[in-house]
């Protein structure tokens, strides 16, 4: 639902431009020049991307429908709408894996073959393997008032069966249940002496509904199909009103894959019969039930694409520089007393910021090291360093954050660990996620009585996550300057002892001042363009959904000044409507890697500012994170900011979409003045960094 917003104006709906997003991504999955495997995994990603936006973005909407709510921002009308645009969506990803990529698979020799198309011999073999492999594992439920309803967990594939004829004790239970173990992997490849020449796979479902019968001895089985839930997944935890907060999310997670349904996915096939038994036993109304013509859970399929060894069918392999030069016999210290040093990932390696933490660990003249965790992931690289930096006796303080969506039971192992060896670990300000991402390390220097304590930091617009790392794309700056690592010390202690903070001399922290700032850097430049000045405003980041900040955008755009913003996904600012927003254009970059750094440039005239940030434009980060915004003032490094992060993107014509005023993203490559050679950012960096000139002339590369 469209909220009202002044001058005539009206904010573009926050979830319907999430789904927008991943129109975009889709869109790669269509292209006929990006490798075959890869636009496979882009279906997947999309599949993804709607798992969490239902799990997270649903269950408002329902409760309204629910309620009979017809006002307000959640309600039947805003549900059925939202419904309407995902059942757009996915029927558009099994138009495109049905009609596209599987014929296309087929004609490179690669198929997944259903039970009807396995010859006798392939038949034989699925058989064996679900003899030895499946049949164990399954144990059919059949529904009675002995047996009820079972409980499915979130996203988990099941069976629904309808039974002829009478069990064992002489009853008419009709209704079966058959839960697929997650443990058992989606997609099998058959050996070279049943497929032959061909690379062909069988699905799991398809193993399973070829033998359903024989599970259900001396019983007809008559209607069946596939069935996926999807529930409501946001944890929710009253900080307030537990003493533990570890052990009350540890209690939660237990509970998250039974949350409220929000979505189920039945095969197209599914009868009425079977399709109403479920939405009844949901609790879901008929628009929450999707029919799909394919596997019930595309993200499953990646497991295809793993499997694969196929170079030719996937992206050239990019391996990213090494950022980090030192002098022989330099250590990082010294290199750091030089001047600052960015790292932009995944051009560059992340393996720079590893070696930063790996000189603290082993440096005996480092005293303390202190890190935020939000998400590290399974990789234990980093961990393990943090473990020997405490085993090497120095003083280790982590502040993790136990409530970062679906890393939660990630980071409460982590936690405990580095408890129980020695770090000091605390989990920041109740009520706000410490999103922010930074690393302090102190050092002593000196000898004697001359010997001072000097600090070093890591600040980074991403997480410290090695695999990520590799996929999206950040900027991670590391620093010696003293009002930047002694502003770091003074956010640690205030999230440590939630002490008063000190003032800042160059950080930007929400939620205490990040967010007035902002608008008051806007409000500024557009009084200077009233006057008359020249004046710019450049961001990039992954979202825009703050009223207060796209209020003020508004404004300084109705005011002279001019405005780009490049945003990967959620945008609630309708630009180029004329005579309202003509100063102000969004475009979204979609490439090979997820877009995930945050900059945020400001000019009058001369003078320009340009900060880098954990932080997106959202009420969220502004008011319940602690979100860090930082300025780079280092004049070569931010005009490198500027030309890799911002010109470039800006001058993108292969990879961009153009927000147009009627609120919908058309790619730029297919707009009527598209130059004849088209131009992708994340091509020309992988082709500044790696050196491989060839890397540019390659088209359609991306996420």
């Amino acid at each position: 639902m469209n909220v009202p917003f002044p001058r005539g104006i009206e904010l573009l709906n926050r979830d319907h431009s999430i789904l927008a997003f991943n129109e975009r991504v889709l869109d790669w999955a269509y292209r006929a020049d990006v490798p075959l495997l890869e636009r496979l995994r882009y279906l997947c990603i999309v599949s993804s991307n709607l798992d969490e936006f239902f799990e997270v973005r649903a269950a408002p909407h329902l409760i309204a429908v629910q309620a009979g709510d017809h006002k307000g921002a959640y309600s039947v009308a805003t549900f059925e709408a939202l419904a309407a645009a995902a059942h757009d969506l996915v029927a558009r990803q099994y138009a495109l894996y049905n009609d596209m990529l599987m014929p296309t698979f087929e004609a490179q020799g690669i198929k997944i073959i259903s039970h009807g198309e396995r010859n006798e011999e392939q038949r034989r073999w699925v058989r064996q393997y679900f003899e030895r492999q499946v049949r164990p594992l399954l144990i059919p439920v059949s529904l009675d008032p002995a047996h009820p309803f079972p409980q499915v967990a979130n996203k988990s594939l099941n069976f629904i069966v309808r039974l002829e004829g009478a069990d064992a004790f002489g009853r008419h239970n009709d209704i079966a249940i058959v839960k697929v173990p997650r443990v058992l992997p989606r997609m099998i490849r058959l050996p070279e002496k049943v497929s032959g020449k061909l690379t062909l796979f069988v699905s799991l479902s398809s193993v399973i509904r070829a033998h359903l019968a024989e599970l259900f001895p001396g019983r007809h089985v008559g209607q069946f199909s596939q069935f996926r839930v999807t529930r409501n997944s946001d944890l929710a935890v009253d900080e307030d009103d537990v003493e533990d907060l570890l052990t009350a999310l540890r209690e939660g997670l237990q509970h998250r894959h039974y949350g409220q349904a929000v979505r189920l996915e039945v095969s197209a096939s599914c009868s009425e019969h079977l399709s109403s038994f479920l939405l009844k036993q949901f609790e879901l109304p008929d628009l929450a039930l999707y029919r799909v013509h394919g596997p019930v859970n595309l993200v499953r399929l990646t497991e295809l694409v793993d499997l694969m060894d196929a170079p030719a069918l996937r992206f050239t392999p990019y391996t990213a520089s090494n950022a980090v030069h030192l002098a022989p016999g330099q250590s990082f210290f010294d290199r750091l007393k030089q001047g600052d040093m960015l790292i932009h990932q995944p051009f560059e390696s992340f393996d720079g910021v590893l070696a930063f933490l790996r000189a603290a660990v082993h440096d005996p003249d480092v005293l303390a090291i202190k890190q935020t965790i939000y998400r590290t992931g399974s990789s234990t690289v980093l961990m393990d360093l943090l473990q020997e930096a405490v085993r090497q006796g120095k003083e280790v303080t982590a502040v993790v954050e136990l409530k970062a969506r679906f890393d939660e039971e990630a980071n409460i192992n982590w936690a405990e660990m580095l408890e129980s060896i020695g770090a000091q670990v605390v989990y920041g300000v109740v009520g706000l996620k410490t999103h922010a991402k930074m690393l302090l390390v102190t050092r002593r220097e000196g000898k004697g009585n001359q010997a001072t304590l000097r600090r070093y930091g890591h600040l980074s617009t991403g997480n410290y996550n090695p695999s990520t790392a590799r996929l999206y794309t950040d900027i991670s700056h590391l620093t010696a300057d003293r009002l930047l690592t002694m502003d770091m010390e003074h956010v640690f202690v205030h999230l440590a002892s939630q002490s008063k903070l000190p003032k800042l001399n160059r950080l930007l922290l929400a939620p205490i001042q990040l967010h007035q700032k902002l608008i008051d850097k806007i409000e500024a430049l557009g009084e200077a363009a009233a006057l008359g000045k020249s004046t710019r405003i450049v961001v990039k980041m992954n979202a825009l959904t703050d009223e207060a900040l796209v209020r003020a955008l508004v404004t300084a755009g109705q005011r002279g000044v001019r405005i780009d913003l490049i945003m990967r996904g959620a945008c609630t600012l309708p630009a180029g409507v004329p005579g309202l927003t003509d100063n102000i254009r969004v475009r979204s970059v979609i490439g090979r890697f997820l877009e995930h750094s945050r900059v945020f440039y400001f000019r009058c005239e001369e003078d320009e500012e340009l900060y880098l940030s954990s932080a997106d434009w959202m009420n969220r980060n502004m008011m319940r994170r602690i979100e860090l915004a930082w300025p780079v003032t280092d004049p070569v490094l931010r005009q490198r900011v500027i030309d890799e992060c911002l010109v470039a993107y800006l001058h993108d014509t292969q990879d961009a979409w153009v927000l147009q005023p009627d609120g919908h993203y058309q790619r730029v490559s297919s707009l009527p003045d598209a130059p004849a050679v088209l131009h992708g950012a994340q091509d020309a960096l992988m082709a500044r960094y790696s050196g491989a000139a060839a890397l540019g002339e390659r088209r359609g590369r991306g996420r």
